[in-house]
Formats: structure tokens, C-alpha cells, sequence
């Protein structure tokens, strides 16, 4: 019986053996998102002459994506344009399984806490600078920005 070696792809490996999968499969919407990614990695590599290799610089590059299509799905919606609003929340979904989980909302709420109470800030708005700061620190690829944002101005208003 012969063991199988399992070998833990990086993700820029994951990505190109996605993108032939895609291919294979006729999947067009992945393919062409997966190589949209491929390139803004490339690029990335190019304006900054270096080469990716860590996991967490290419996950920025993915949550950046990311981040565009969930801003055009905006001005998708005040156009009309429901099929582009389909076609990027497809989009969003593919590249979001390449990222890792986010945490929850009750756990951003519980880690705002715990370093307000840890820093001794009071719910005054005054001390969002300071709380938001630290909380990013903590929680900088672990949450989303804008859920923090919001979750340490809930804390600091009273709420």
C-alpha cells in the first residue's frame, strides 16, 4: 500500500490549478475571475519588482478585489443593472473562498470590549482614534474594517 504525500499548495499554486480546472470544466465566470486575480498578483510583482510568496501578501491582493466589486455593487444597483450585480456577487463568492474566515460580528463586538477594557477607554466618542487603532492592530487580517468601524462606534456611543 503506497501512502499518499499530501502537499499543501501556496495559494498562487491554488489559483493557476483552479484556473485550468476552470478551463477544463468550461466554468467561465471562475475562470475569468481566477485569472483577473493571477494578474493584479502580476502586476502587483511588476510595479513592485519583487515575487509574491506569502500567503498573506496575496490575500491582500484578493481582499482588495474583493473590496472593488463590493463597492461597484453599489452603483450597479442605482443603474439597474441586475446582471452585473449577479455576475460580481459571483465573483466576490469565488474569491472570498481563497481568504481566510473572517470573524463573526458577536466576535468583533467581544474583542472591542475586551481592549477598551483593557486600554481603560470609556464609551465617549473621543476615544475612537485610539480604540480603532488598537483594534486593527489586533484584528488586522482576522475582521473586516468597515465591521469594526462600525462595532467600535456602537461601543463608544453607549449602545
Amino acid at each position: 500500500i503506497k501512502s499518499k504525500r499530501r502537499y499543501i499548495m501556496g495559494l498562487k499554486e491554488q489559483l493557476m490549478q483552479d484556473y485550468k480546472d476552470a478551463m477544463k470544466s468550461a466554468d467561465v465566470i471562475k475562470k475569468n475571475t481566477v485569472n483577473m486575480v493571477r494578474a493584479a498578483i502580476k502586476q502587483y510583482e511588476v510595479d513592485q519588482r519583487v515575487t509574491l510568496e506569502d500567503d498573506s501578501d496575496i490575500a491582500k491582493i484578493i481582499k482588495k478585489q474583493v473590496k472593488m466589486r463590493t463597492d461597484a455593487l453599489a452603483d450597479f444597483a442605482k443603474a439597474g443593472r441586475d446582471d452585473m450585480i449577479e455576475s460580481y456577487n459571483k465573483e466576490i463568492e469565488i474569491l472570498k473562498a481563497y481568504l481566510p474566515e473572517e470573524m463573526g460580528e458577536e466576535e468583533i463586538k467581544a474583542k472591542v470590549r475586551e481592549i477598551a477594557d483593557d486600554l481603560g477607554i470609556e464609551a465617549n466618542m473621543k476615544n475612537m482614534g485610539t480604540l480603532m487603532k488598537s483594534v486593527m492592530v489586533e484584528l488586522k487580517d482576522k475582521a473586516d474594517g468597515s465591521a469594526v468601524n462600525k462595532d467600535v462606534k456602537e461601543f463608544l456611543s453607549g449602545k
